[in-house]
């Protein structure tokens, strides 16, 4: 079984915050793990932060910026995803970033799961997509 997961997930795989153990599990398990590649620059962002919180080191950062995208089975590119990431932002009136997540779970026929809750709210619209809040 495939899910897609998002990097409100993934963060939580690296950094202890609330659902850490939840997201952990879930990364345990026997599914395969996608993401579009903006999950790289996602999960970059949300380190960064930490660093400038000063809850992490720059070499921890990039330490575990690897470690969390080493947990995907597949990365698929964004221009593959691209048409329908833009279409379900359009009608979703929603960021293209997050629909990128969509965009991937609607051709491949599985699940998102999220931490993100504008994200899941969104979601929710989307026929034909199953999303699990994290």
């Amino acid at each position: 079984m495939s899910l897609v997961i998002d990097a409100s997930v993934a963060v939580k795989w690296v950094l202890d915050e609330p659902a850490t153990e939840r997201a952990v599990a879930l990364r345990d398990s026997d599914a395969d793990l996608i993401a579009p590649s903006l999950v790289h620059a996602e999960i970059g962002s949300a380190l960064w932060r930490a660093t400038l919180r000063g809850d992490v080191t720059a070499l921890d950062a990039a330490r575990a910026l690897n470690v969390a995208v080493s947990h995907y089975s597949r990365i698929i590119l964004l221009a593959a995803l691209a048409d329908g990431a833009l279409d379900l932002a359009i009608k979703l009136r929603h960021p293209i970033y997050d629909c990128f997540y969509l965009a991937l779970a609607q051709r491949e026929r599985c699940a998102l799961v999220t931490a993100d809750r504008r994200l899941l709210n969104a979601a929710r619209s989307v026929a034909g997509v199953e999303v699990q809040a994290l």
